[in-house]
């Protein structure tokens, strides 16, 4: 806390009264706004978390039902059936609103024949591994979007926790010192002015013998 280096008269008590109160209205703003970050944010903490173990036991799945499905073709075989991609993955980045903030939104666009392999010389179970391969790849998005609010929110929550404080240890005890001690200042010079009139008064009075 210290005192602010300002007059001590009465236009900067009224100006750090006016300051006064904007500081405590701003303090309130940001703490609302910082419980509803925490809210947000940890609603995205509780999501990620089934996310996360959605997407690991999807791919998990996949790449073992693959492995399983293409044990006994050649290395060679396997690398002309899947020379050509089959499918095309496009993801496309997207801004949507998130209380202040701007969040990614991803999009992951398929396109092409969905298969370019022999249907005959490869099992079915690659079909199947394909297609988890797909849904893995969409829920793996899914996630890098979901973990960078998180990032976002991590940041803002930060910054705006930082802005609390410096309200309300700083700027707001120091705004409270600095008023009280030109209203001190103030009322000592009151008193003196009563004072220095009292012996004007007094002073008066006796020169005019009663």
């Amino acid at each position: 806390m210290a005192i602010l280096s300002v007059n001590a008269n009465r236009m900067s008590l009224m100006n750090l009264r006016r300051r006064m109160v904007i500081a405590r209205k701003g303090h309130k703003l940001l703490k609302d706004k910082q419980d509803e970050l925490m809210r947000s944010f940890l609603e995205i903490v509780d999501s990620i978390r089934g996310l996360r173990a959605r997407t690991e036991k999807v791919l998990v799945s996949a790449l073992r039902k693959f492995t399983v499905a293409t044990g006994g073709i050649p290395r060679e075989e396997i690398e002309q059936h899947f020379v050509i991609p089959p499918t095309k993955a496009t993801v496309s980045v997207k801004t949507t609103r998130l209380l202040n903030l701007r969040v990614p939104k991803f999009e992951v666009q398929f396109s092409g024949e969905g298969i370019s392999y022999s249907l005959a010389r490869t099992p079915s179970a690659v079909d199947e591994a394909m297609k988890e391969m797909a849904e893995a790849l969409k829920l793996l998005v899914s996630l890098a979007e979901t973990e960078k609010k998180l990032e976002l929110l991590a940041k803002e929550i930060d910054t705006t926790r930082r802005r609390v404080n410096a309200l309300e240890y700083i700027m707001i005890p120091d705004l409270m010192d600095t008023i009280r001690y030109i209203r001190m200042k103030l009322e000592e010079l009151e008193r003196g002015n009563l004072t220095r009139l009292m012996k004007v008064k007094d002073i008066i009075v006796q020169k005019r013998g009663y």
